[in-house]
């Protein structure tokens, strides 16, 4: 269940980091030409868009690799990962990146061996 969490995961890391680009250069098209503002539609919060197209797929793809050894925590990090994809982007497009990071946390979680007892701190 950890290589499959892992391997989901990356691939809904991957879709969501194609998507964040795209996300972040409309909003930075949009800025520079002020002239397409008046023919393609404007994102309501254009700040929050760009820090998520950003951030969700770093989470997703380092949940994704930690979904092996620390399941626990990679599957947190997928958790997290599949709801800002949801509530950022919101679009048909997103379904895929956020059903596959969604079913890798919840492999990840549900792993059934426990982590390594020691700590790394």
């Amino acid at each position: 269940m950890r290589n499959a969490a892992t391997v989901l995961g990356m691939i809904g890391g991957i879709l969501a980091l194609i998507m964040g680009i795209f996300s972040f250069g409309y909003t930075e098209a949009l800025g520079r030409w002020e002239e397409l503002k008046e023919v393609l539609p404007v994102p309501g919060n254009v700040e929050m868009l760009r820090a998520m197209s950003v951030l969700a797929p770093i989470l997703a793809i380092a949940g994704a690799g930690m979904a092996r050894y620390r399941a626990l925590w990679g599957g947190i990090l997928l958790l997290v990962s599949t709801v800002a994809i949801y509530l950022t982007f919101n679009n048909f497009f997103s379904i895929f990146p956020a059903a596959m990071c969604g079913i890798a946390a919840i492999l990840a979680l549900a792993a059934g061996r426990p982590d390594e007892e020691k700590s790394h701190f």
